[in-house]
């Protein structure tokens, strides 16, 4: 099954944009993996938050395919370790359907309508972090769960 990462905005730092593609580069070792990047929205100014989750929104469901999984990364969600994660991916990938998509929501969340569409909602921490570095943190956990699946060296317990 394809795994997809879709986000909102490009990664504007370039030490995290080389660190991110460092590891999709690694995950494309294991799995058919895509980061898709939705743009900013423009003329946000004049929006409420509520206007931009709805905007943001429609693009990202633009997105899903028929017989997607979604995964929302939320701060709700479910909280893993790394051995759960790559357990929980393992279930999940193996599931059946067309691609695992996960996605990482802009500055104030998902709207109602996108939270109606996921099947499951993760967290990768209490904390809360940019956007640019969830997408590090995700991508680093994604390759550790590929290479805990493949019994390699990089996870210590």
């Amino acid at each position: 099954m394809k795994t997809v990462l879709i986000v909102i905005g490009k990664t504007a730092d370039r030490n995290f944009a080389a660190s991110i593609d460092d590891y999709v580069g690694r995950i494309g070792h294991y799995i058919p993996f895509d980061l898709i990047v939705i743009p900013d929205l423009k003329n946000n100014r004049n929006m409420t938050f509520d206007q931009q989750k709805a905007k943001e929104g429609e693009l990202l469901l633009k997105e899903i395919q028929p017989g997607d999984t979604l995964v929302l990364l939320d701060e709700a969600g479910k909280e893993l370790t790394s051995r759960q994660f790559a357990s929980w991916f393992e279930r999940r990938s193996s599931a059946g359907g067309k691609r695992l998509v996960f996605v990482i929501g802009g500055p104030y969340g998902f709207s109602p309508d996108v939270y109606a569409a996921a099947a499951e909602r993760l967290s990768l921490s209490r904390m809360t972090f940019s956007h640019q570095m969830v997408r590090l943190i995700f991508v680093e956990q994604l390759y550790r769960a590929l290479n805990i699946l493949s019994g390699g060296p990089y996870h210590h317990d």
